[in-house]
């Protein structure tokens, strides 16, 4: 039987486009294998958003070189979309493939096996305008399944390479969206997560066909309990949406909203689309439709220009809005990006400061906002035992709203939806006792 290694780098979405092309091989009666073992066919999905997501994709593809010399090495992935002759300039490599085509990936392993010449089967992405469709059924993850609904972006931010290596927005047909959703329920999913590059794009280039569209059709899927979204701008959340968070029962709350900076010159340099009071405003529009809602954010500390006061800016609002987390990056360049080019470059050291002055606002705002919880039941979907503990009698998971749970439980609970009260909070995880299990979830066991 033959067999095929993947090593993904980067983000959910190439997580998912993993999933998606291992189906191709699954079909083709090739068994999974460990990275680290020797395989036929190693398969690196690779990331180019930083400099060093090149990097290491390129020792990933060195070390799968090493590993089995006689294996087809084939390599996808945004750092393949943008340079696909720089690795073929690595000796062992194969297949070079980018974000597209990769339903024809057997195929081209196929001509692999029997000419042994390498192909080079990038295409230009400007110029694609059309989904990929590509199918996941199952998650290693068992507790909820990822949706890819979208890919690409139209934004071109001065710091960001991305619009390059997936090239501009296109959304997946509802028709198989829905299709999809139906499947996932089918093979047990309670809670779905909508991916892609730029997730709240959806629809920009459909016919009077939006995000708000699409998440009414899924909150008429029957079985399906939890819809999140994994990332949306700011501008995203029109009337339509805010109706959305406000009366379907299915969404989570909890949102991702990448806020980037605080301060209105550094946002006008980022060419992000909005100023920090239509940021500030719009997140009490969603706090007016759903209460409670857990919003968390991305923040790039230390663009080019910032000064200590433009830096104060952006702390002094994160605060005011109450993010429950931050995830906070340092800027770095990225070649062949407006932003890298720029002259005032910000010290590595003033970098590093501002950026622990961020994660500790951070862990302070996740800890306020899991105690307003304490006392309260939320509903979790327990993933899988606690990490901290394992054989320990205890879950953990996260509820509607994001905070990891742990509660006492055993592994029988996994994929279950819980009432849980949270006892005691904390930064990264709350306590909580098991209340009860779902009814609906008894029900189904008696039948």
């Amino acid at each position: 039987m033959p067999s095929v290694a993947f090593y993904t780098l980067g983000c959910k979405v190439n997580f998912y486009d993993t999933e998606a092309i291992w189906q191709y091989f699954k079909n083709e009666g090739y068994e999974q294998v460990d990275f680290e073992q020797t395989a036929d066919v190693y398969l690196i999905n690779t990331c180019h958003v930083t400099n060093t997501g090149d990097k290491k994709s390129r020792q990933m593809i060195r070390r799968a070189v090493r590993r089995n010399p006689e294996a087809i090495v084939a390599v996808t992935g945004c750092y393949a979309q943008t340079s696909p002759a720089e690795i073929l300039d690595i000796p062992g490599v194969d297949l070079v493939i980018g974000n597209q085509d990769r339903d024809k990936i057997m195929d081209f392993i196929h001509d692999i096996e029997k000419t042994r010449q390498p192909i080079n089967a990038v295409r230009n992405i400007m110029k694609t305008r059309v989904f990929e469709e590509m199918d996941v059924p199952d998650f290693a993850e068992r507790t909820r399944a990822f949706l890819k609904i979208q890919d690409g972006c139209n934004n071109f931010c001065t710091f960001c390479i991305i619009p390059w290596s997936r090239g501009l927005s296109r959304s997946r047909d509802p028709k198989s969206i829905i299709k999809q959703a139906h499947q996932l329920v089918d093979a047990g999913y309670k809670e779905i997560v909508l991916t892609g590059i730029h997730t709240g794009g959806y629809g920009d280039d459909l016919e009077n066909y939006r995000l708000s569209d699409l998440l009414w059709d899924l909150d008429r899927v029957d079985g399906l309990e939890r819809i999140r979204i994994s990332s949306i701008e700011a501008s995203q959340i029109d009337d339509k949406m805010l109706d959305v968070l406000n009366r379907s029962s299915k969404m989570c709350r909890h949102l991702h909203i990448p806020l980037q900076a605080g301060d209105d010159t550094v946002l006008k340099r980022m060419r992000r689309k909005y100023t920090t009071e239509e940021f500030y405003n719009k997140m009490g529009l969603i706090r007016q439709a759903m209460p409670d809602v857990g919003i968390t954010t991305d923040v790039i500390v230390g663009f080019p220009g910032e000064t200590d006061e433009m830096f104060r800016n952006g702390y002094d609002l994160m605060k005011a809005i109450q993010f429950s987390e931050m995830h906070v990056f340092p800027y770095s360049k990225r070649t062949g990006t407006p932003a890298a080019r720029m002259e005032d470059q910000v010290d590595e050291e003033v970098k590093n400061a501002r950026v622990h002055d961020l994660i500790d606002l951070s862990e302070q705002l996740q800890l306020a906002y899991a105690e307003r919880f304490v006392g309260q039941v939320l509903e979790v979907i327990p993933e899988r035992e606690y990490k901290g503990a394992p054989n320990g009698g205890k879950m953990q998971g996260y509820s509607d709203n994001y905070l990891q749970l742990v509660f006492d439980g055993t592994p029988d609970l996994e994929g279950k939806m819980c009432r849980v009260k949270l006892t005691k909070a904390g930064v990264n995880e709350c306590e909580g006792e098991l209340v009860s299990v779902m009814e609906s979830e008894l029900k189904a066991a008696a039948q």
